[in-house]
């Protein structure tokens, strides 16, 4: 592509490879008009992942000029600082940040790939945030061999992605994730509008062509749940996927996403071009991967677009407080799977057991007894992303409790014949023009299209602790439900790690027969004491390596005496066994009546 001048703008940031080995980007940024001293700011938090994260930590050797004289920086506070400098006069700084969170939400940077979002490397020009800015990827020796790729508008870029690109404002720069390094790259068209794949990562043995091929039908299938024959709200789209050996997650951004998977997830090619691929089974780390795929493709229209009022501008500084996460997190998680079913990439009975998957997460958490989900979505900053040992007995996960909120609103709207929860969304995008929303938006949309008040399931549903009325719902739409014995360790009210031969105790639930024993978090469970079987026999005592040694050992006493070590202490903690509990399992009961919600 010819070079053409830098795009013009006030706000220039230009971002290079300093030190990969060192893990450092060193970024320059020229304010053509400062104003009179300066101030600026790094975000504290990034729009998508709820947690205040302190990105000015990674930040060093920040210097100033103008006209060729240094400036002098004060730092004000944790992440402000302000420059003396002449209003009007260009003002150029530098500096560095460190770069080593392999995550999506902050940088990364080494030998192999680079990573970073805007808020961890781009400073924030007090007065100038709404004014057009622009970015520079600079190719060097580092970079030897790499590509660049952003959903940033390119103005004059290299066949590698590297040169300048635009954004019209501080929010959009924040939005729009750069990846940098050796990836497999592919594309695919839907919906009118060009996607780009990239992964990093990943071995020569990717099928790339079935993991195109699936993200393009769940594209498809979201842009015509939106629009019909429609086009989308963006005139292109990047998946960037980096692939460890152990890892998950995504975040969303307006027309990209970063996601993170385990390499073992990924589509491997067939031993022949004409072998098929197996069916998906709900317990496939493919199925997850699309399901991840799916979930942040989603939040392209809901939460980036349609939005909590409260995100009507963020705020880079502190929280951003809303209690409408249950709506866009965990809506977002009851369509994501949903999607996938409706795009033809699972059946019937393999959506279900993710349906039934979710229902018993939610049902093994004590904590949905104690907080509501409105509550949990506005403590997400305090407690869903500070997670610790008494996180599942204190508060509720708004992705799952939330979807199925949204599963009973979908499932009662249709047993009552007036509308979907499919033409709710689409009345809330009109209704609220892709933008910011309130409760009561999805609230009146709830009356208009299914003729009555819908206040008090919200209230129930969603502002109390109530259970949900999950399984008569359910039956009545075509689901079969019968039940399974659970996992051992939920029947003890635990959650454990097990591995070379331990057994670390992680979780002790509310409520649960290893909590009345005074078992606790942080224990290492050793072995167990045994009362004679019968009169005049023998004690026995056992050490154990994994938890189905405590049941093969038990027998039929209904009381053991459980070993535990803790702070390098052995205490003895005596164990009633529990009566069994179940798990719910949903299959097929009326093909029917399930076609005409799950393939609509």
């Amino acid at each position: 592509m010819p070079k053409r001048p830098a795009a013009p703008t006030g706000v220039r940031f230009t971002v290079s490879v300093l030190d990969a080995n060192a893990h450092l980007f060193a970024v320059t940024l020229l304010i053509e008009q400062a104003a009179k001293n300066q101030r600026l700011s790094l975000p504290v938090w990034i729009p998508g992942s709820y947690l205040v994260r302190e990105f000015s930590q990674h930040l060093q050797n920040l210097q100033a000029w103008q006209d060729g004289h240094p400036v002098a920086i004060q730092q004000l506070d944790k992440h402000q600082w302000q420059a003396d400098a002449v209003a009007g006069q260009a003002l150029e700084l530098q500096y560095e940040v460190y770069a080593f969170d392999a995550s999506v939400r902050t940088a990364f940077l080494d030998s192999t790939r680079g990573f970073f979002n805007a808020t961890s490397l781009c400073l924030r020009v007090a007065g100038q945030e709404d004014q057009p800015h622009a970015l520079e990827i600079v190719a060097s020796a580092a970079t030897q061999g790499w590509n660049a790729v952003t959903g940033l508008a390119p103005h004059s870029v290299d066949a590698a992605g590297f040169g300048h690109y635009r954004a019209a404002d501080y929010d959009e720069l924040a939005d729009c994730p750069v990846e940098m390094g050796r990836f497999w790259n592919g594309q695919f068209t839907a919906g009118g509008v060009e996607h780009r794949f990239v992964i990093s990562g990943a071995g020569a043995w990717l099928d790339g062509e079935r993991l195109i091929d699936d993200t393009r039908r769940i594209c498809e299938t979201q842009i015509a749940f939106w629009h019909g024959d429609g086009a989308p709200p963006f005139s292109n789209y990047v998946f960037m996927l980096h692939a460890s050996g152990d890892g998950y997650g995504g975040l969303e951004h307006r027309n990209s996403t970063a996601l993170i998977c385990q390499r073992a997830d990924l589509p491997r090619l067939r031993p022949s071009a004409s072998d098929k691929p197996a069916a998906l089974k709900a317990t496939d780390g493919y199925t997850t991967l699309l399901g991840l795929i799916s979930h942040e493709y989603f939040h392209t229209w809901n939460v980036k677009r349609l939005r909590p009022a409260e995100f009507k501008r963020y705020d880079y500084t502190a929280e951003n407080y809303t209690e409408l996460l249950w709506f866009f997190e965990g809506f977002t998680s009851y369509y994501d799977d949903l999607m996938l079913r409706r795009a033809g990439l699972i059946d019937d009975t393999a959506y279900l057991q993710l349906v039934a998957k979710t229902i018993n997460q939610v049902q093994q958490t004590p904590g949905r007894h104690v907080q509501s989900v409105a509550q949990a979505s506005f403590d997400a900053w305090v407690k869903y992303y500070r997670m610790h040992e008494n996180t599942p007995n204190a508060t509720v996960s708004y992705y799952t409790k939330g979807s199925l909120v949204a599963l009973c609103l979908d499932l009662t709207l249709r047993a009552e014949g007036h509308t979907t929860l499919d033409a709710v969304m689409r009345e809330l995008w009109t209704r609220c023009k892709g933008g910011p929303m309130r409760e009561a938006d999805l609230l009146r949309a709830l009356k208009r299209l299914g003729k009555r008040s819908f206040d008090g399931e919200i209230a129930a549903w969603v502002h109390s602790t109530a259970d949900l009325p999950l399984i008569d719902l359910l039956q009545g739409q075509g689901a079969k439900l019968t039940h399974d014995k659970a996992p051992l360790a939920q029947q003890l009210g635990l959650r454990v790690a097990e591995s070379g031969g331990s057994v670390q105790i992680k979780t002790v639930l509310r409520g649960g027969a290893a909590e009345a024993a005074g078992m606790a978090a942080g224990d290492e469970w050793l072995g167990m004491e045994l009362a004679p079987v019968r009169r005049g026999g023998a004690a026995e005592a056992w050490r154990i390596h994994k938890l189905d040694d405590v049941q093969m050992l038990r027998g039929q006493r209904t009381r053991i005496t459980a070993l535990v070590s803790r702070d390098n202490r052995l205490l003895k903690c005596p164990l009633d066994w529990p009566t069994e509990s179940q798990a719910v399992k949903l299959g097929v009961a009326d093909a029917a009546r399930l076609g005409a919600w799950l393939s609509e």
